[in-house]
């Protein structure tokens, strides 16, 4: 019995993947962008597109746009949301990562999510920390990423 066959034959067949990299921060948030690009293209080689949008809140409405149109394999996205002494932070990480679920739920398009809540980014030496912090991140998400694309390929085989 084949299951999802259409789903996944569509999305193997996709050349490129979206990624989607917040502004705020954009020092440390492109040390995600970087390393994700460089080690996605050593596992799949297919071409990443980068958008770019002001913060994290506005990731989820731009993945859904990309997810929507059927031209991405995956959306990948990269933020980080800091605790700048107000609760505000913690609504706005659980908004994207909601959305960006919502997202990969109704679309059916796998959606990568390397958008941080860090506890504590305010102490010294704590941006320098994020910036490697990032690359290994993007390095990670570009990893599953491949994974569950080669997974996707395997099933539309099956």
């Amino acid at each position: 019995m084949k299951t999802f066959s259409n789903d996944t034959q569509s999305i193997v067949q996709k050349p490129r993947i979206a990624l989607i990299v917040a502004r705020w921060h954009h020092l440390i948030v492109d040390q995600f962008r970087d390393s994700f690009k460089k080690e996605f293209q050593a596992i799949d080689g297919r071409e990443v597109t980068v958008f770019e949008v002001p913060g994290a809140f506005e990731i989820p409405l731009l993945a859904k746009q990309l997810a929507t149109t059927g031209d991405y394999a995956a959306i990948v996205a990269a933020g980080l949301v800091v605790d700048g002494g107000i609760y505000r932070h913690e609504f706005v990480a659980a908004a994207v990562v909601e959305g960006l679920m919502r997202v990969q739920l109704d679309t059916g398009v796998p959606v990568f999510t390397g958008v941080l809540t860090p506890k504590d980014f305010v102490s010294e030496g704590q941006a320098e920390f994020f910036e490697q912090h990032f690359v290994i991140k993007g390095k990670e998400a570009a990893q599953a990423c491949g994974q569950t694309l080669s997974q996707y390929r395997q099933l539309s085989a099956a």
